[in-house]
């Protein structure tokens, strides 16, 4: 029988941050997100989220074009 792994996984984390995303009203600021960076990763490539530079700093937004 497969051994489950005790580090949790990008695709885990990814719904949390989702989440996180949702209650902050669709947006936050990247330098305050506590996931890890590949998991932003993975959202981006999902085309769930976009980052963009605001020039007060980069963003973390739901893209709301499904």
């Amino acid at each position: 029988m497969p051994r489950k792994s005790t580090h949790p996984t990008p695709t885990d984390q990814s719904s949390l941050c989702l989440q996180y995303l949702r209650r902050c009203g669709g947006s936050a600021r990247l330098c305050t997100i506590n996931f890890s960076l590949e998991v932003i990763q993975t959202l981006v490539n999902r085309k769930l989220v976009k980052v963009t530079n605001t020039r007060a700093g980069f963003f973390v937004e739901l893209d709301e074009a499904k």
